[in-house]
């Protein structure tokens, strides 16, 4: 794989299942190098019986999609188009579009034919659309900037200053969060006839309109499919300082039109990570409900931190009968912030009704309540993933982060699992199907992520073959690797080989090391071992103590102890690795992003056998971190200890590279992105400026616009350019072998 052969990487999302089974919708992502964006659209994937092998699909491989009759054709050409859901009766579609340089907004696709239609203008966009479970409504989640901020074509350097008055008041990514409040919002879906008669919205720059909608179209000037041209109204029934993560609604005929919300409303929600759900009655109609007390106060808490409970809700589900709700959360201990190797784990609540209710919020008992306390399902050894809650029956769905893969399992309200999808598929999203099934979107050793079809019978078929034109391209092998620790633990990871006809062994290696650190590296394509193996170096990569998916005891053995056994497991797994014939002892190198910019600054103070090193976007001091940092308020105090006595400086200095800096010798590229608010500039700048003064040749390579997830999901042309400076600098200071120096030395 070539760095510009990102543009091959296709991504598909969750699907929405047509009603009647026969085809699921899904959103394709793909790095666009012409347009500089990430791009998206939408495909209808037929969920027909297939007698074919998974092998034999006929792929195009311009599309990924399988060339045979009945075969998946594309919905939407809009410039970024994600999100679909399917209306109760299969009729309609909802998603987000995004035109270049502007935020997501709900358009509307009649399935039976026609154009989208623009259903908000939101001015910083919407995300997470559901449609109702009569199909009338759509709740969907938008920020709601404070008066005089965020204004189209305003100056942002002209805005009132900020008063920040809680720890949470930034987002890598967003940016300034406590000022625009993420809310739940409804709206009506307009009627057939006035979908109808409205024109289709542009599609992003096709038909002249580059910067979005013109004047009298959907979004120019607010006017839509309503009765009287304008836009559906849009009611925040979260209004106030809240911020809601998370909206579901109800299931039909339970407790009126209610919405079950993740959010923080408990006191202490500025100083901890605990989140609560919540049952919240929406009003009939988009009036308004005329109350103006806080929506809390109308909300029945299923959890309440208020009350004492320690859970970090991440996600909410009602089963189908109302009688219950699945919770995913992490257990944060007393003081809300106990979050080290904590994993997500499955929660059942059972509900308590005196009836179906009313659904008017006047606290008369009349609707669903908790009848206990959550129960856990899932025990601390087993990891959630926390995109994936989906209720089928009296099962739910979720995906287990295990040992390098992502399982599906359903499992019962008794806590009884079953294993729908093994390894080593990396399950990233389900959607139910009507026959009892699923469809699922899994990455694979072979795939980045395709659609397949869980049958009712445990059967699994492959829909899609999106990493095809990858494939075509060069996909080298990751094969699987087990080291053993100085101290006997086991150590779990991969080395992915150049090919040897085009690179002669031995090859020199790189020991690659992944974020988190509570994460994992999976055996699936992973775009940046494929780059650096293509090139012709052999690239070890693992998950040492302090990742997920090992269980409790793997995952804190870091608390408090980082740079210690998870330098152990790294250093293990690269020397059991370079006991193959075809891997060179003699050149290695080492990088890593995140707290594998950590571990590899680590490492550099305590080795001088790497001939390079790459420390991108890293947690270098947990000192200044903690004021720099978006999660600077409790990532490093937790993980590292607080420097605050003479004890905890003493603590936090022996696990922190800036101060052991002038320990390093070994070469290194600094990589840092200009806006990232998570592993502050700062962090990255200081380590450059260190190296250099003390004579280590260093660079510092900047990204400007860009955020923590460059290398994931920034600009195309930005992650190409990441990956040909990463190129050079190894090729300068660990050639391999038969190529010359791409670059200047300096």
């Amino acid at each position: 794989m070539l760095p510009d052969d990102i543009a091959l990487l296709r991504t598909p999302g969750r699907a929405a299942v047509l009603p009647d089974g026969s085809a699921a919708v899904v959103a394709v992502l793909t790095p666009d190098l012409a347009a500089d964006e990430t791009t998206g659209s939408l495909w209808r994937v037929p969920l027909a019986t297939r007698t074919d092998t998974d092998a034999d699909l006929g792929t195009d491989l311009a599309t990924g999609f399988s060339t045979r009759a009945r075969a998946p054709h594309r919905l939407t050409r809009g410039h970024r188009d994600t999100e679909p859901v399917v209306s109760p009766d299969g009729q309609l579609l909802a998603f987000v579009r995004a035109a270049p340089g502007s935020p997501g907004q709900l358009h509307l696709l009649d399935l039976q034919g026609g154009e989208p239609v623009a259903l908000t203008d939101a001015p910083l966009g919407v995300q997470r659309p559901r449609f109702s479970p009569d199909g009338r409504r759509l709740l969907v989640l938008a920020r709601v900037p404070e008066e005089g901020r965020y204004v189209r074509g305003g100056d942002p350097a002209a805005e009132a200053p900020r008063l920040v008055d809680t720890f949470r008041y930034r987002a890598d990514g967003v940016g300034f969060v406590h000022d625009r409040p993420r809310h739940a919002h409804v709206l009506d879906v307009p009627t057939p006839a006035a979908l109808e008669a409205w024109p289709a919205a542009p599609r992003d720059g096709i038909d002249g309109h580059a910067d979005g909608p013109p004047d009298g179209h959907a979004g120019g000037d607010g006017r839509g499919p309503g009765e009287d041209g304008l836009l559906p109204h849009l009611q925040d029934v979260t209004p106030g300082e809240h911020d809601v993560a998370a909206a579901e609604w109800w299931p039909a005929g339970l407790a009126g039109d209610a919405v079950l919300v993740v959010a923080g409303v408990h006191a202490g929600r500025g100083t901890d990570l605990r989140a609560d759900a919540l049952l919240l009655p929406v009003p009939a109609t988009t009036a308004g409900t005329g109350d103006d007390a806080p929506w809390p106060t109308r909300a029945t808490r299923l959890t309440d931190a208020d009350a004492g409970s320690t859970l970090g809700v991440v996600a909410a589900a009602a089963s189908p009968d109302g009688s219950a709700v699945w919770l995913l959360a992490q257990r944060l201990g007393e003081g809300g912030r106990d979050f080290v190797g904590r994993p997500t784990t499955l929660h059942h609540l059972a509900l308590a009704t005196d009836g179906h209710g009313d659904g008017d919020g006047d606290g008369d008992g009349d609707g669903p309540r908790p009848a206990g306390e959550p129960r856990a399902l899932t025990d601390e050894d087993v990891d959630l993933d926390a995109d994936v809650l989906v209720p089928v029956g009296d099962e739910v769905l979720v995906a287990r982060v295990h040992r390098g893969a992502q399982p599906l399992l359903a499992v019962a309200p008794d806590g009884t699992a079953r294993t729908l999808v093994e390894g080593p598929l990396v399950v990233t999203a389900a959607a139910p199907a009507p026959d009892g099934g699923a469809v699922v979107t899994a990455a694979a050793p072979d795939s980045a992520g395709d659609l397949h079809r869980l049958r009712a019978d445990g059967t699994l078929h492959r829909l899609t073959d999106l990493s095809a034109p990858l494939r075509a391209a060069g996909l080298r092998p990751a094969v699987e690797l087990h080291a053993t620790a100085p101290d006997g633990t086991d150590v779990h990871g991969w080395v992915v080989r150049p090919d040897p006809g085009a690179h002669p062994a031995p090859h020199p290696t790189l020991l690659m090391i992944h974020g988190g650190p509570h994460a994992q590296y999976t055996g699936a394509v992973f775009d940046e071992a494929q780059v650096l193996a293509r090139a012709g170096y052999a690239v070890v990569m693992g998950n040492p103590r302090g990742s997920a998916g090992y269980g409790r005891a793997h995952a804190t053995a870091i608390h408090r102890a980082m740079g210690t056994v998870d330098t152990d497991d790294v250093l293990a797994l690269l020397d059991e690795a370079l006991r193959a014939d075809d891997l060179d002892a003699g050149r290695t190198g080492v990088l890593g992003g995140s707290y594998g910019g950590y571990l590899t600054a680590w490492l550099t103070t305590r080795t001088d056998r790497f001939a390079a090193a790459v420390v991108e976007r890293g947690f270098l001091d947990p000192v200044s971190f903690v004021g720099s940092s978006d999660i600077g308020w409790f990532f490093g105090l937790e993980y590292v200890g607080d420097d605050a006595t003479p004890e905890g400086a003493a603590q936090v200095a022996a696990q922190s590279p800036m101060a052991h800096v002038g320990a390093v010798r070994t070469p290194t590229l600094v990589v840092h992105s200009e806006q990232d608010w998570r592993c502050p500039v700062e962090q990255g700048q200081r380590w450059f400026v260190e190296l250099r003064r003390r004579g280590v040749p260093t660079r510092l390579l900047l990204f400007p616009g860009e955020g923590h997830e460059l290398s994931r999901s920034g600009r195309p042309r930005h992650r190409v350019a990441r990956f040909e400076h990463l190129l050079r600098w190894f090729d300068e200071r660990l050639p391999v072998t038969g190529r010359s120096s791409a670059s200047p030395t300096g």
